[in-house]
């Protein structure tokens, strides 16, 4: 009785303050799976069996590459491959998502800083998502600025992606970070937008360069007038407040080209490439 007791402790405690959890059997399973998970997770750290992909952002008015994202797999030691999608959502239920994102965050700059000093003319960004836990870190200032300084990275090199969801979850106190992390000359990109809560007031408030369209929105644009017309609309607005964007889920030419004539400046999807291994990506910025 106790242990259930404090599975939904547990539970209640990571909802957010003041919240109630009445505990079920499922709760006890899913306990049991993150623990699992947990141990499996801090195995892999230690055994270096996370690397990063990275999927080129593209320039939608001449195809150039303006930048990559930065993509966590975790490759196991029998060689599978696991998405984010299948230990992400987990990591952020725990305390793993901070080492693992400080793992991000270095090893994205540290190939970044490579890059750009075997190819010094290439003016791109490296973009990395920041999780809710992240945000709320009080050293978050200093580890970026550790991962900048001690890769001899210029900070306007780096952009962190934010989820409006993790923005609207304090909204006050992401205002304050983010604020100090543009001080720093960091780039800031809204990731997902139109998936989450955003509120328009705050969105208006904060410093914030980029707007990542969903490709939830993006996959109807081209038989679907009322989906165009959102992500005109958006698109409209982020200029409206001195943003750029990318859209994100880019699978055809016709998007691109109705993407285009919306005057979104940047896309993201298979249409331009795949997330890419490091080799591979590096072939683009050879070619």
């Amino acid at each position: 009785m106790l242990r259930d007791a404090e599975t939904a402790l547990v539970r209640a405690k990571r909802a957010g303050i003041n919240q109630c959890e009445v505990f079920e059997t499922a709760m006890r399973t899913r306990a049991v799976q993150v623990l699992q998970l947990e141990a499996d997770l801090r195995r892999a750290l230690k055994r270096r069996e996370f690397e990063l992909h990275y999927q080129p952002i593209v320039c939608l008015a001449d195809n150039r590459l303006a930048g990559f994202e930065a993509l966590i797999r975790w490759r196991k030691s029998d060689g599978t491959l696991v998405p984010p999608a299948d230990f992400i959502p987990l990591c952020e239920e725990t305390d793993m998502i901070l080492p693992i994102g400080d793992w991000v965050l270095n090893e994205a700059c540290a190939q970044l800083s490579t890059w750009l000093g075997r190819y010094p003319r290439t003016n791109m960004q490296i973009s990395v998502n920041l999780s809710v836990r992240q945000l709320r870190q009080k050293d978050l200032l200093f580890r970026v600025r550790d991962a900048l300084d001690s890769r001899r990275l210029p900070p306007e090199r780096l952009k962190l992606e934010i989820t409006e969801s993790a923005v609207m979850d304090n909204a006050d106190l992401s205002s304050a970070i983010l604020n100090e992390l543009n001080a720093m000359q960091i780039s800031l990109s809204i990731d997902d937008f139109g998936t989450g809560y955003s509120s328009l007031n705050y969105l208006r408030r904060l410093p914030v360069n980029t707007l990542k369209i969903d490709q939830s929105f993006v996959r109807g644009i081209t038989n679907d007038r009322k989906q165009a017309g959102i992500v005109e609309s958006t698109i409209i607005l982020a200029h409206k407040l001195g943003m750029d964007v990318i859209a994100e889920g880019v699978e055809t030419h016709e998007q691109a080209r109705q993407l285009r004539s919306f005057n979104a400046e940047y896309g993201q999807g298979y249409l331009f490439a795949r997330p890419l291994q490091a080799g591979d990506a590096e072939q683009l910025l050879a070619g």
